[in-house]
């Protein structure tokens, strides 16, 4: 508590360098708490020759400084009519004959808030109201004064003011809800301005971002009395995002649809931006953006991020969103043709998600590896003609399949087959000639005994061909005129000629008889043996028995002969 003589003294060095003219101090600004008391220091001066009849009388009044716009009287020094609400509040503490002027007020309310004027009254005309003011402040909570921008990891001061302007009455400073802070300092302070004095309190701490909304208290305390004053405030503390949060990475079906979600942590709100890889898909400011993705497709597959930024820092968060399709159609070489020996690469791409599994069937059985890669090479190396065939490449995953074929046209020399012959038939002599090659083989045939080719042009004898697929068969017929000779192999020799684009060969052709006429043979020699030996027999049992017998013996022998010439 101060004395009046130090709120006094700094007014009496004053006067000494006032000029003898009407002109008064005050404090331009003061202030108080509810239910406190406040003194307002004040000194005045008059003209030196201005001499007070019957004494110095004083008079304060509220809003207005003019008599005649009845202005609240506060205090009066001739009587104690004053305005009701200052009845038995107000107090003249210093001397008016000393130009001391100080007023004291107690019980102060929010209505006693405004402006205060002085008028010295010395008497006679010598009356004069000072134009000059005091402004009180009656509050009813402490002031806290918070900077204007509060960022999380740098050192943070709140102080808590309290006007000291009571002389009966002493303020304490209490912080509340601090027990959370890391390292709370208090530093007490008390300034005197123009003769109001003011309490202080200075909180310093380092605010983290989970302090953002933190509430923090200042309580005043009037010793021996039952005042309390609070003010509560909550604490904005601007921090960089601390983590930004995406969906999960996922799976989902070419042409459906998904949402994805993120939410980011920061204040101020930060300016949230979707990317998929480096192009910018949209952007808000918000705490929380959703991306909806209609009709997905397999080109939308890739990594999605969400950039969270509000000028004090960023932070970013990826997922990866996967589209599963079944597989393309793939893409695989065009039908080849190619030579016998020679090598060959077969590729087959497909793409699909989950990777698809490529597998190659030739005539629809499995032939080289199953790959589960996006391309696959079947080489066949030396080929041969059974590599000829369709060739299919399978492209696999569980979503479904597709695949693709092509044709492999193997070219190879004529090849002489074994079923190649001449047979001994009924009629004479068959020659067949059977060759396999790509393109199909010409057939010929030659007797070179007789230097006769025979072929489509020159068919001399019974000839025909004809080709299934890539065999080429020919048929040539030799009647018995001539052309056999009497031990029964032919009078001529027969060679086959067979022909294509990469070769020819011409073979000599064996002869064979043919079975069922080997048969007929066998059967009618053994056939007319057995007669002749029958004849024997009963030409002999004739000429034992009877003569009459003779006649039919020569019926039988004309009989077999006529047989003979027939076989």
């Amino acid at each position: 508590m101060k004395s009046l003589e130090l709120l006094l003294l700094p007014l009496l060095l004053i006067l000494k360098d006032v000029s003898a003219q009407w002109n008064v101090w005050m404090p331009r600004d003061i202030s108080a708490m509810t239910n406190s008391c406040v003194v307002i220091p004040c000194s005045f001066t008059y003209p030196s020759g201005v001499r007070p009849y019957r004494g110095i009388h004083g008079i304060w009044y509220f809003g207005h400084p003019y008599p005649q716009l009845f202005p609240p009287v506060v205090y009066k020094s001739r009587t104690d009519i004053v305005h009701e609400s200052y009845k038995g509040r107000t107090k003249l503490l210093g001397d008016l004959t000393q130009k001391n002027c100080t007023l004291m007020i107690n019980n102060v309310g929010v209505e006693h808030s405004g402006r205060y004027y002085f008028r010295a009254d010395l008497g006679g005309a010598n009356i004069y109201t000072f134009p000059d003011f005091t402004k009180l402040q009656v509050l009813d909570q402490p002031n806290i004064d918070v900077p204007e921008e509060i960022v999380s990891d740098q050192s943070l001061d709140l102080t808590c003011y309290v006007p000291d302007n009571c002389p009966d009455m002493s303020p304490q400073i209490q912080w509340m809800y601090t027990e959370d802070l890391p390292n709370p300092l208090f530093t007490p302070d008390n300034v005197e301005d123009s003769n109001t004095a003011v309490l202080s309190s200075t909180l310093t701490f380092t605010p983290k971002p989970m302090h953002n909304g933190q509430r923090l208290g200042c309580r005043v305390h009037y010793e021996n009395t039952t005042f309390v004053y609070e003010r509560l405030i909550s604490l904005d503390i601007k921090y960089a995002p601390r983590f930004a949060w995406v969906n999960v990475s996922q799976e989902v079906m070419e042409g459906s649809s998904v949402v994805l979600h993120c939410d980011v942590d920061s204040n101020p709100t930060p300016k949230i931006t979707w990317y998929f890889g480096d192009t910018e898909l949209m952007s808000e400011v918000a705490s929380n953006s959703s991306l909806p993705l209609d009709n997905l497709t397999p080109e939308e597959d890739g990594v999605y991020t969400c950039v969270g930024d509000n000028g004090y820092g960023s932070m970013n968060a990826s997922m990866y969103l996967a589209v599963n399709y079944p597989p393309r159609e793939p893409w695989i070489n065009e039908s080849l043709t190619v030579l016998e020996g020679s090598s060959v690469a077969l590729q087959c791409i497909s793409k699909g998600n989950p990777m698809p599994t490529l597998t190659w069937l030739k005539d629809g059985k499995l032939v080289g590896t199953i790959t589960a890669e996006e391309g696959s090479v079947l080489e066949l190396q030396e080929v041969t003609p059974q590599d000829h065939g369709v060739y299919r490449c399978l492209a696999e995953n569980e979503h479904g399949r597709a695949s693709n074929s092509l044709n492999i046209t193997v070219e190879f020399a004529p090849v002489l087959l074994d079923d190649s012959k001449c047979t001994i038939v009924r009629e004479g002599v068959q020659c067949v000639c059977i060759a396999s090659g790509n393109p199909e083989p010409v057939i010929e045939f030659f007797l070179p005994d007789l230097n006769i080719t025979i072929n489509d042009y020159n068919n001399t004898f019974n000839y025909h061909t004809y080709s299934d697929g890539y065999t080429s068969t020919g048929i040539i017929k030799l009647q018995d005129k001539g052309e056999r000779g009497n031990n029964g192999d032919t009078a001529v020799h027969v060679h086959c000629s067979i022909s294509n684009t990469y070769g020819s060969e011409t073979i000599p052709l064996g002869l064979q008889q043919e079975k069922k006429f080997m048969m007929a043979v066998i059967v009618g020699t053994i056939g007319g043996v057995a007669v002749i030996a029958f004849i024997i027999a009963a030409v002999r049992y004739v000429g034992q028995n009877n003569k009459k017998e003779t006649t039919v013996i020569t019926n039988l022998l004309a009989q077999l002969q006529a047989w003979r010439g027939k076989s």
